[in-house]
């Protein structure tokens, strides 16, 4: 009879109870994950320690290079949101996916490249800073450097999100404006795969719209972001589910901004701060998506409440 190491932890309830809830919810066809995953804070949650010692020590590089395998034994779904700011290579694509468990699935946000109006006017995009994007919804360049390259994982991508960030009255003066050039971008879309669109201009919110949407079976991102009505509010508006799948990211409190919620709860080992609204809000989408029996795909970031695990334990508890 073989005895537990000396060091083993044993298994953290919070991981048991996700592990269980998140399986019998996948079986009904709703996803629950978290944006992105390297987050040290959740050692000893959903990461144990010891799979990522090298020599004895801690390896921050082997934790970042390999936890998404031991992500997927708890998650069924992770949202990518490193593929906004970059569009990885084919060698990066067949690393992630090997390392990866087979059975998990994946979202991406599209990059930016692909969604930007008018580069921010910050040190990192260099010379561009300010200037007008000329690949702004380029579908060419979207497929020839995206979707061509994520070809053969096609069957564990569940969902693309064009994310458009606030965009002044100065850049795009208004939904009439915009509109047509969404219209015509996804009327050009690629057929096999899954789309949706995160607007965070909440004047965008119209029936016309949700019905360009809606033509293509393209789904609206039920998003919680500093200056979006939260979700609740969202759910009220007539027609907002705008296909046969749906999706939905929890990512900030209302009227907190990106830069106070990691200031406050960086490294995102506790729950510090209850969203009650949010939380309801997505229950309503996951009972929804079960009655219908229709495809949900919901994502927590840290920064909502402070830790996305603890979030999605109660959102899914009972």
């Amino acid at each position: 009879m073989s005895l537990p190491g000396l060091f083993d932890v044993p298994p953290c309830p919070l991981r048991a109870r996700l592990e269980n809830n998140l399986r019998r919810l996948a079986a009904e066809g709703v996803y629950i994950g978290t944006s992105s995953w390297k987050y040290e804070g959740w050692l000893g949650q959903i990461f144990t320690e010891s799979r990522y010692a090298t020599r004895g020590k801690f390896s921050r590089k082997k934790f970042e290079e390999t936890c998404i395998a031991e992500y997927g034994e708890v998650f069924p779904i992770v949202c990518g949101d490193f593929a906004f700011y970059q569009f990885p290579s084919a060698a990066f694509w067949q690393k992630l996916f090997s390392t990866a468990a087979p059975g998990l699935r994946w979202a991406f946000k599209v990059p930016e490249e692909i969604t930007v109006c008018q580069w921010p006017g910050h040190a990192r995009y260099g010379a561009r800073a300010g200037l007008m994007n000329e690949n702004f919804l380029n579908v060419e360049l979207f497929r020839g450097a995206f979707l061509d390259a994520l070809a053969p994982y096609r069957e564990r991508v569940s969902a693309m999100i064009f994310e458009f960030g606030t965009m002044s009255r100065k850049v795009m003066p208004g939904l009439d404006a915009f509109l047509p050039l969404l219209n015509q971008f996804l009327s050009e879309l690629p057929e096999g795969w899954r789309y949706s669109v995160e607007i965070r201009n909440p004047e965008f919110l119209e029936p016309d719209y949700l019905a360009c949407l809606r033509s293509y079976n393209v789904a609206h991102v039920l998003n919680a972001w500093t200056r979006m009505p939260e979700i609740r509010r969202q759910l009220e508006i007539e027609g907002i589910f705008t296909a046969d799948f749906s999706v939905a990211r929890a990512l900030l409190k209302q009227g907190r901004s990106y830069e106070a919620a990691v200031k406050s709860f960086e490294p995102y080992r506790t729950l510090q701060d209850e969203n009650p609204s949010t939380r309801d809000a997505l229950k309503v989408i996951i009972e929804r998506a079960r009655r219908l029996r229709q495809p949900a795909y919901v994502f927590v970031n840290n920064r909502l409440e402070g830790n996305a695990p603890a979030t999605i334990d109660a959102i899914t508890a009972g």
